[in-house]
């Protein structure tokens, strides 16, 4: 079919291409778009949206998909935009009242994607706020566990001298002392950071406020980990024997706490390094900012910090798998039965409706800039809807 330039309806879905620098993972596989299309839906991708993670167009269009002509005349088509990551700024215009954004958007660390979210009215449903009843957050999972598993990983190569770190090899050898990681948060993040330094040797130590975590790694792990209660008396205390910092701090659906303050450096060894994870909420590091896979690494008071927003784009087949297998049955819900309907039906997804019709339906993000906060069921009210 060619684009007609009809009003937009939620049947339609639309696939664009990733243009966050660096950012290789797409919003869904051609499995994914086979069981829109079984559904009944139209799925429309952008041309080239898959090739750096190994789908090429034609295996789109054998599932179904239609190969834009354009980024915009995909947008215009689509009632329902399935992304990665959060839409830059030349993305915002795109968008339109009433349309369905579900993607990453960490809004609270982004005051001006929010506002144009709301300026334009746009449905936004984030990953990262879909939380279960007990607690899980299924679509972040995914992407928390890679991530994880990568800040020990790039932490490990940034302590090596070519790229400005100590000189240091976390396993260390027969001899000769093992390099040292702290870990500030044991969540799904902190918990795979830590299973990877383990597995390298490294002496690590995982600080949290949840005395349960804590219990948890002490039982997997025994004395191969310490625990310590989150304070910055044991902050202190830690610092300097610091080789690898690994900020996993994570608030959902709010901007990230600043553990770690400039001051706090100084504590720190002449070419440590800090790893933060939490940078897409706005880091739990006083001093991060966001960088890139292709200059992830800035020099502050002495210690290094790798402050990548997207670091599971750098291993995009795995993290677009695994976040697709994660985001698909969401996704499914709120093509089939639409906003409204989806969240009446599902308190996970209410949990992850972050704006609706020009309205702030995120606690979080409504602290972090002042906002006006409307819970999703006086939200959908107001629209002649009921949760």
């Amino acid at each position: 079919p060619k684009i007609t330039g009809v009003p937009c309806l939620l049947k339609n879905i639309g696939v664009p291409k990733e243009i966050k620098r660096h950012e290789y993972r797409v919003g869904a596989t051609p499995n994914c778009v086979a069981a829109y299309v079984s559904r009944g839906h139209s799925v429309w991708i952008e041309r080239g949206a898959g090739e750096r993670t190994g789908y090429p167009d034609a295996a789109y269009v054998a599932a179904g998909a239609v190969v834009a002509r354009s980024k915009e005349a995909l947008f215009a088509e689509s009632g329902m935009i399935i992304k990665v990551k959060e839409p830059v700024a030349e993305e915002y215009g795109l968008f339109r009242k009433g349309q369905l954004l579900y993607t990453f958007l960490h809004l609270a660390a982004d005051r001006p994607l929010t506002e144009s979210l709301l300026t334009t009215g746009v449905d936004g449903v984030a990953y990262e706020t879909i939380r279960t009843a007990d607690g899980l957050l299924p679509c972040l999972a995914p992407m928390s566990e890679i991530a994880g598993r990568l800040a020990t990983q790039e932490g490990a190569k940034c302590l090596e001298i070519p790229m400005g770190g100590r000189g240091i090899l976390l396993g260390g050898v027969p001899g000769v002392a093992r390099g040292t990681v702290l870990i500030l948060g044991g969540g799904v993040v902190g918990r795979n950071a830590c299973q990877m330094a383990v597995g390298l040797g490294a002496r690590v130590t995982v600080m949290d406020i949840n005395a349960s975590r804590l219990s948890a790694l002490d039982d997997l792990y025994g004395n191969r980990v310490d625990t310590r209660f989150s304070s910055e008396a044991n902050l202190e205390e830690l610092l300097p024997q610091t080789d690898l910092l690994i900020g996993a701090v994570l608030i959902p659906g709010a901007r990230a706490p600043h553990l770690v303050r400039r001051e706090h450096l100084a504590l720190m060894k002449p070419g440590s390094v800090i790893v933060d994870v939490a940078v897409d909420q706005g880091g739990c590091v006083e001093t991060t900012r966001p960088t890139t896979h292709d200059d992830p690494v800035f020099v502050v008071d002495g210690v290094l910090h790798y402050c990548v927003a997207n670091m599971p784009g750098a291993v995009a087949l795995t993290a677009t798998q695994a976040l697709t297998n994660a985001t698909l049955p969401y996704g499914l819900l709120l093509a089939d039965k639409g906003v409204q309907a989806a969240c009446r039906d599902s308190a996970a997804l209410r949990s992850g409706l972050n704006t609706y019709r020009g309205l702030c339906t995120c606690p979080g993000v409504a602290e972090a800039f002042g906002l006006e906060y409307v819970d999703t069921g006086r939200a959908l009210e107001r629209s002649g809807e009921t949760v």
